[in-house]
């Protein structure tokens, strides 16, 4: 089929031997690739129930069609598992240039099982695998990893010319439960554990090269589709916002609608935004945009420390979400300690989020006495040391590092708890945006804000952030289009420019599939539903897409707002019925 190689590469890691799976035109027809082809494989090769960190666990790493392409915002890939952190469905994206490199290698997917005995990392290339001992990366953090094996692709393999590394830090090789997958030092693939997954399998880093080359059905349309994208785009005003302040812009934002978490989620604001926000980041360090492959957006940050004791630190970042846990949740008063603790994070291989919401709820944990640790908020020092014992797993740090629903039982704190199937939310507080409640219940890998990106409708007022009624019919239309977007593998700050007409173009150029809105909502429903059948099978109830308890009884302070459980189960009610699943969150049986 144009647009894919028809093949996945199938990973043994316990014998270090691999084979090639040829996928049919059916099922990609059916599910796009990435997070649809995802969805399938898992379906087909994990067994129920199977432990996460299992060798029988299978942890896929996938490109879309329009990876390899000149499609603006496809320089992405894919990881998807079984989470060690919520036990349900697990994918996690990242940007970059790796996702131009595994496209390289003539592959849609590469599937791995098993479990090596001793640290290896993988050379993928042109239809082949390579097995390297890892000894000498085993306990080395990312930069380094990453470091080394583009060193020895470069030195060994001459015709390679350049390659594409994802590395997991210490604490994927220590199973933490919340540990991420990285490339290009700071892009991760960060959510729900998946570097716990490659940690458990002894594998270090994978290398990608190549020199395959997709064949497209229409090259000229896609030429001229690019093109046509670059030039009614380039006044776009949520480009140039991006491009100018990048995501830290979102902290003046959501303080200014009192949905900026604060203070281990007790507040809606912080008293400290400005030291804290896209100006204070542009004022305190010298900033340049940066893009991914292929993107003219360019929201990212190079971050470098002007003065202070982080003097010379260069990262990409800090993101919106990393300020929110940190700077929000924490207390952390100064974006010179979040770019440090956001750096430390990146070096260990753990998710900014989860550690952020850990932190803090450790901090609460301590003041009310309920463990023998001192920490408060605002301790930068005391927080880093803490990341450090998390992802070596020592002391109170090998509790948390089982993540939070374990941490809450363990301290008595499962009402004070904020996470929806095991993983936290991000900085959007549904009490305020009471769609991203709807979000953060029905995400198939837990408190997720992006799968739907629910926050852009209700802070620009196209729905009422307060409506109930009704509402589960616009967020299934945002949700079932960007379900599009994980199937072809496109970056979420285009989902402005790429609507239904533009991906409907898009497909037909790299496909040749000529689809309609209603055809590619089928397929989104296909892929949502594949998700959600993943979940029953792992034992999933409706009670676990309902919000913590906190968000329906503790009103914010500034705002008195809540989101209650009647409002909630409305919501939950209308998207079920919306998604044609019953009562009990369930899709009809799939058919043949």
């Amino acid at each position: 089929m144009f647009g894919f190689y028809n093949m996945v590469l199938r990973v043994d890691a316990t014998h270090k031997s691999f084979d090639l799976k040829i996928i049919s035109d059916g099922v990609l027809r059916q599910t796009l690739g990435g997070k649809g082809l995802a969805a399938h494989l898992l379906l087909l090769h994990n067994p129920p129930r199977v432990d996460p960190l299992a060798p029988e666990n299978h942890l896929i790493i996938a490109s879309g069609p329009v990876s390899g392409t000149g499609i603006w915002g496809s320089c992405r890939h894919g990881i998807y598992t079984k989470s060690p952190q919520t036990g349900y469905y697990s994918e996690s994206y990242s940007g970059g240039t790796v996702g131009d490199y595994i496209a390289s290698t003539g592959f849609d997917a590469v599937m791995i099982h098993g479990a090596s005995e001793k640290p290896i990392w993988l050379e993928v290339s042109a239809k082949t695998v390579r097995f390297h001992p890892a000894d000498d990366l085993w306990g080395l953090e990312t930069y380094q990893t990453e470091d080394r094996v583009k060193a020895w692709i470069k030195e060994n393999r001459p015709e390679a010319r350049s390659c594409g590394v994802v590395v997991i830090g210490p604490a994927g090789e220590n199973t933490v439960s919340f540990a991420v997958i990285e490339n290009d030092y700071w892009r991760s693939a960060g959510r729900t554990g998946i570097g716990s997954v490659m940690g458990s399998k002894k594998i270090k880093a994978i290398a990608f090269w190549g020199d395959c080359k997709k064949e497209l059905a229409d090259a000229a349309l896609t030429k001229t589709f690019v093109k046509d994208i670059a030039q009614t785009s380039k006044d776009n005003p949520g480009v140039k916002a991006y491009k100018s302040m990048g995501t830290p812009m979102m902290v003046d934002i959501m303080n200014n609608v009192g949905s900026f978490p604060t203070r281990y989620w007790q507040k809606g604001t912080s008293e400290h935004r400005e030291n804290i926000n896209a100006a204070a980041l542009h004022s305190h360090c010298e900033v340049k945009a940066h893009a991914c492959r292929k993107c003219f957006i360019s929201c990212g940050r190079l971050a470098t420390v002007k003065e202070g004791r982080h003097k010379g630190l260069t990262i990409e970042g800090p993101e919106y979400e990393t300020i929110y846990a940190f700077g929000g949740l924490c207390e952390v008063d100064s974006i010179e300690e979040i770019v440090y603790l956001n750096d430390l994070c990146d070096r260990l291989g753990l998710d900014t989020m989860s550690a952020g919401n850990l932190a803090a709820l450790t901090i609460e944990a301590s003041r009310q006495n309920k463990i023998d640790y001192r920490i408060d908020y605002g301790e930068v020092d005391r927080i880093a040391e803490l990341l450090n014992d998390i992802a070596y797993r020592r002391g109170i740090g090998a509790t948390l590092a089982n993540g939070i629903k374990s941490v809450a039982k363990a301290w008595g704190m499962e009402d004070q708890a904020i996470h929806v199937k095991g993983l936290e939310p991000a900085g959007y507080d549904p009490r305020i945006l009471k769609g991203m409640g709807l979000a953060y219940g029905t995400s198939d890998r837990g408190a997720c804000h992006l799968r739907s990106t629910f926050y852009k409708p209700e802070l620009s007022k196209m729905i009422d952030p307060e409506q109930i009624s009704g509402k589960a019919r616009m967020f299934v239309e945002w949700e079932d289009r960007l379900t599009i977007f994980d199937a072809l593998i496109l970056c979420r700050f285009y989902r402005d420019i790429y609507q239904w007409e533009e991906l409907s173009t898009m497909i037909k150029g790299v496909t040749g599939l000529d689809l309609t809105q209603e055809a590619m909502k089928s397929i989104a429903r296909t892929v949502t539903d594949g998700a959600r059948r993943f979940n029953l099978q792992e034992g999933l109830v409706p009670a676990e897409d309902m919000l913590p308890k906190r968000f329906t009884t503790e009103a914010l302070p500034e705002t008195g707002k809540i989101i209650t459980e009647e409002q909630m189960r409305l919501l939950l009610a209308d998207y079920y019925h919306e998604r044609g699943w019953d009562e009990q969150g369930r899709p009809p049986e799939k058919t043949a």
